[in-house]
């Protein structure tokens, strides 16, 4: 891990309330490296979000990071002020967002969005800064950019606007990206679009991605490695293709056999029972053993670690070894 792009450990999310404090990270950790993407996907509540948030460092209070360590290749980010962070957030690290409209300001032409978030990080002049605005939108899919970097947000429609935000992301040529449900928003003609994007900024400028979403047609086109989230926890992580075909972990399991596929005929898709619990009634044990089939009485008794399995970590019981349990 020390050779990755981002190194998350043990990362541990609070939220203070009246009645106690709320975990909803619970130590979090995982790597990405330089030119890969990283899916993170699970049900809504699992924690996907606010471990972006957390990376980018826009937790919303009264949301702290109460333990663990954020590294961008080996500075430590997590205990930067916020005129630090503003310093990366944009040069180094860049976001997209689930809704473009939210991430531009409807006052402004993109193309001074644009110039102003360039000039900002980058030692450029005002026509410079033009220039590359323009490229930046040429770069993402936007056809006649010489003529609408003066257009409005509202001239644009839902894809273009996210090429946009994409855009507006690249500014500075930052070495990740965490990218928040980009897709989700779009018709599937358009995402295949920005999916095929995503993957050519890997191939081309070596961008590490972390792809935020609950779809998984979305994670088996474009990730490398997918890490299943669940309760505030990750619970499997490993290559999307053996995830995909052969999950470990129950949850995960149930997550692929939830999605409809070409060659199959079935009257119904299977579907998990139950829902994700509450933060503040998260069970003891493995937080999954109320919806697991295969449950087994020391899931509710102890929690499962992540533990190296096949090419990758789970977190369950069915794979750690009956001596292990005891």
């Amino acid at each position: 891990m020390t050779d990755s792009l981002l190194r998350v450990n043990q990362l541990s999310v609070e939220f203070p309330t009246r009645r106690g404090v709320l975990k909803a990270l619970d130590e979090v950790s995982f790597s990405i490296d330089a030119g890969e993407i990283l899916g993170v996907v699970g049900e809504s509540g699992a924690g996907k979000s606010l471990t972006g948030a957390s990376i980018i460092g826009l937790l919303e209070p009264p949301g702290r990071i109460s333990h663990g360590e954020i590294f961008l290749k080996d500075e430590r980010i997590d205990r930067l002020n916020e005129k630090q962070m503003r310093q990366i957030r944009g040069r180094r690290i860049g976001a997209i967002f689930q809704d473009p409209l939210t991430s531009l300001n409807p006052l402004y032409t993109v193309g001074r969005q644009l110039t102003e978030t360039i000039q900002t990080h980058l030692p450029l002049s005002g026509a410079q800064a033009r220039d590359r605005a323009i490229a930046l939108l040429e770069s993402t899919g936007i056809p006649a950019a010489r003529e609408r970097i003066d257009h409005y947000p509202h001239q644009f429609s839902g894809g273009m606007r996210q090429r946009v935000v994409i855009a507006l992301a690249l500014a500075a040529d930052p070495e990740l990206i965490v990218a928040d449900e980009p897709t989700t928003a779009l018709d599937v003609s358009i995402q295949a679009q920005i999916i095929d994007l995503l993957k050519d900024l890997c191939r081309s400028k070596g961008t590490a991605v972390m792809l935020i979403t609950h779809d998984m047609g979305v994670i088996a086109e474009t990730a490398d490695r997918v890490a299943v989230m669940y309760a505030g926890r990750i619970v499997e992580i490993g290559p999307v293709r053996d995830i995909i075909r052969k999950p470990s972990h129950p949850y995960s399991s149930g997550l692929m056999r939830s999605i409809p596929t070409l060659d199959a005929s079935v009257e119904r898709l299977e579907q998990i029972p139950g829902s994700m619990p509450r933060l503040n009634a998260i069970p003891k044990g493995c937080a999954f053993h109320p919806r697991c089939a295969q449950a087994m009485p020391i899931c509710s008794q102890r929690r499962p670690e992540l533990q190296p399995h096949l090419n990758g970590q789970v977190a369950c019981w069915l794979h750690v070894d009956e001596e292990a349990r005891s």
